[in-house]
């Protein structure tokens, strides 16, 4: 589980912005107890804040991490592709992340500090017996090896400026590393404005090497559906990919009664060539007779759910990050209302995966507790501050606060300042 993040000089955020999954309120079901860290994590996070405060920013830095780790050995070649605050000095200064997980109850540490030229600092820690220990540790071109790990010697051989060593080292069969990195590249991003290198909406294409498609969950033909909790019980049966997959397309109330996926032969203009593809369609169900549906002709807000079926699967799976981008411009309400409880829940969430959003939605502060809710404003030198709700003027804001009421009522700020005097001066209405 994701335990904090931490970044600075990255886009709109200049000062050190730091997200944690520590929860403050610890005395309820969905506060998962971590006994090595002494605290409980929280399985759901959410920002909030007005248009253009920097909330995707600290959420593409996160995104930004997994794909320096997946993509800087093969890509890096002639430059970090790291974009700093771009007022005072920040394109001099170098950017800085730091993201803790814990796997397997032990607590990992993972620091890097660069710039556009190259790495200046890369760090990886655990805490055995909560004592630090390194694995690794790089200033610049030297590097430090964990006494032991001599297996990772030959990260030296690989390493240039602008290649992490993470990005080598995880290739190595080495677990103390391998695990940290792979729950690190788990992390799957959704949204129509998080980094992605391939066409179209994250939604349909969630980045993480480990994402499976939604539609992998429905097709037997592939032969690779897993049970989703590795043999484990799930309401008293073991439950297939597949049936859970339909369980939660059937929980929208879409209408929606299955899904069909055969082959579909395609025909090109001016040749005489014929190729087959997979073809995904919903079935729907009246009184009278049942009609497949193509994915491409059902609404938006159909295909967005359907899309998100198998990332969520995916992390409920692993226990790993999901990170959506204005939820509430993707799903209805009731839907993201729904998503969370998931989330929530041991039951349905029992390898503690986490759901990390974004949203104007106010409506969802009346699901949330007030150590899973964050702030994000923008500061008169244009950059990004991020503050936890539950931090607000202490114990002011109490855990049964009306967080939704509060919020809408300014109390914590974090609200655009509509001045309309622009406006109605230019349409003549006022001189």
């Amino acid at each position: 589980m994701l335990i904090r993040f931490e970044v600075s000089n990255y886009r709109s955020i200049r000062e050190t912005a730091e997200l944690s999954m520590v929860a403050i309120d610890q005395d309820r079901e969905a506060a998962r107890p971590a006994p090595h860290l002494g605290e409980s994590l929280l399985p759901v996070a959410a920002i909030y804040g007005p248009n253009a405060s920097g909330k995707t920013n600290v959420l593409g830095a996160l995104a930004w991490v997994r794909d320096a780790v997946q993509l800087s050995l093969r890509f890096w070649e002639d430059e970090v592709p790291i974009e700093p605050f771009v007022f005072s000095d920040g394109p001099a200064s170098p950017s800085e992340f730091i993201v803790e997980l814990e796997i397997g109850g032990i607590r990992f540490e993972y620091i890097l500090e660069l710039n556009r030229e190259g790495v200046m600092y890369e760090a990886l820690f655990h805490y055995p017996e909560k004592k630090r220990r390194r694995i690794f540790e790089r200033e610049e071109a030297e590097l430090k090896l964990q006494r032991g790990l001599g297996e990772l010697s030959g990260t030296r051989d690989l390493m240039t400026p602008r290649v992490l060593a993470l990005s080598i080292a995880r290739r190595f069969n080495e677990p103390l590393v391998s695990d940290f990195a792979n729950a690190l590249l788990r992390i799957q991003t959704l949204g129509h404005r998080l980094p992605n290198r391939t066409p179209g909406n994250l939604v349909v294409a969630p980045r993480s090497f480990h994402a499976r498609p939604t539609a992998r969950w429905f097709d037997e033909d592939h032969g690779d559906q897993l049970s989703l909790f590795s043999g484990e019980e799930f309401d008293g049966a073991e439950t297939r990919g597949r049936k859970r997959a339909l369980a939660l397309l059937r929980m929208a109330d879409l209408g929606i009664e299955d899904v069909v996926i055969d082959n579909q032969e395609i025909t090109y203009p001016d040749s005489s060539d014929v190729r087959t593809r997979r073809r995904v369609r919903l079935l729907h169900k009246t009184s009278e007779e049942s009609i497949p549906f193509d994915l491409g002709a059902e609404s938006e807000g159909t295909r967005t759910w359907f899309n998100l079926i198998g990332p969520v699967l995916g992390a409920l799976q692993f226990g790993s990050v999901i990170i959506f981008d204005e939820l509430d411009g993707s799903l209805h309400p009731t839907l993201s209302a729904e998503l969370i409880r998931i989330f929530h829940s041991p039951t349905t969430n029992p390898n503690g995966a986490q759901l990390i959003f974004s949203s104007h939605d106010t409506s969802l502060l009346n699901h949330l507790n007030r150590d899973e809710v964050w702030l994000t404003e923008k500061r008169g030198d244009g950059s990004t501050r991020l503050g936890a709700l539950a931090d607000f003027a202490g114990e002011r804001v109490r855990k049964s606060q009306n967080l939704e009421n509060a919020y809408l009522h300014g109390r914590f700020g974090a609200l655009p300042q509509v001045d309309q005097t622009d406006l109605l001066r230019a349409l003549g209405l006022i001189g």
